[in-house]
């Protein structure tokens, strides 16, 4: 009888000790948010105004002190050509979309789900002498295919703006219709952070909510939208950190001060914050599936494409 009852106990706990695992895996890899599109547009056109005073005309946390240099970095890390048309997904009040179209002279189709920002964003692009060369418009970004024709960007670029998506396979399945083939796809942006220690899981997750809730924004497991591009067939080209010199870096203090003007997730202990996210950039091509590009540097991906689709390898 104690043996049976030690042996019932010890599978108690294995179960739920398992269980633990599903609800805290499942939390952190979900992909889908608790709000909409409509959500993310409210909160922009309520806070934009609040984002300017503090972040500037360049709304991300992750940036330099000048962050004429931030621009100029992401130009380069994105590698536009001259001539291209580019997506900006998430444009905010097209500050990035007009430093690189004066910079780069390529054409940004810029999107935003605020009608505050693309209100503003037109008369910081007539201000500029941009018309024609920055062409923003509202919508969302998870049904692209609505705006834009397929196979008609040679670039599309998310600067801390993907991770507002409320379903990011959707959004990368979006963009792949959206790419020509041989066209990149960059994404700038936070990821859950891995804890160097299993007791900072918890805080981490907790964390991850909290940032959620406050900016309508749903932060994503870098390890599901590798799954998720990889499925879709992109070319995973580049995964980094951001190298920003640290003399240049603004150490995200921005952050602070937009909590402390808005009250919005507000750290009241910044000594014993555990820091939930880290910065990647990410960079993915749509590969040419043409079997006569088939000895391309995507040889191996076009074998494999010719196995899907049942075709020779006398064909390449």
């Amino acid at each position: 009888m104690t043996t049976l009852l030690y042996v019932a106990l010890v599978l108690l706990i294995v179960a739920n000790i398992f269980l633990l695992y599903l609800v805290l895996y499942k939390g952190k890899t979900k992909t889908t948010a608790s709000y909409n599109a409509k959500d993310v547009g409210e909160f922009y056109n309520k806070q934009t105004d609040n984002f300017l005073k503090v972040y500037g005309e360049v709304i991300q946390a992750f940036r330099t002190t000048d962050v004429s240099k931030l621009l100029a970095y992401q130009m380069e890390a994105i590698g536009f050509q001259k001539g291209q048309r580019v997506l900006d997904a998430g444009c905010g009040v097209c500050g990035p979309a007009r430093y690189f179209a004066k910079h780069a002279e390529v054409t940004v189709e810029a999107i935003t789900i605020s009608q505050d920002q693309v209100d503003k964003s037109k008369q910081y692009i007539r201000q500029a002498g941009l018309e024609g060369s920055v062409n923003v418009q509202q919508g969302d970004y998870h049904h692209l295919s609505d705006y834009y024709d397929s196979d008609s960007f040679d670039t599309i670029y998310f600067l801390e703006s993907f991770g507002h998506a409320v379903n990011h396979e959707q959004v990368l399945g979006e963009a792949w219709g959206m790419l020509k083939p041989g066209g990149t796809l960059y994404i700038k942006d936070l990821f859950i952070k891995e804890a160097a220690i299993p007791s900072l899981e918890d805080d981490i997750l907790r964390e991850v909510q909290n940032i959620n809730k406050a900016y309508r924004y749903n932060v994503a497991d870098l390890y599901q939208i590798l799954r998720f591009a990889r499925k879709k067939g992109f070319i995973v080209s580049k995964l980094k950190t951001i190298d920003i010199p640290l003399e240049d870096f603004e150490n995200l203090t921005i952050s602070n001060d937009f909590q402390e003007l808005t009250g919005i997730n507000k750290i009241e202990n910044l000594q014993e914050y555990v820091f939930p996210v880290d910065f990647f950039e990410l960079t993915f091509t749509k590969p040419w599936n043409a079997l006569e590009y088939g000895n391309s540097r995507y040889f191996l991906q076009n074998l494999f494409y010719m196995q899907v689709h049942n075709r020779k390898q006398e064909e390449l």
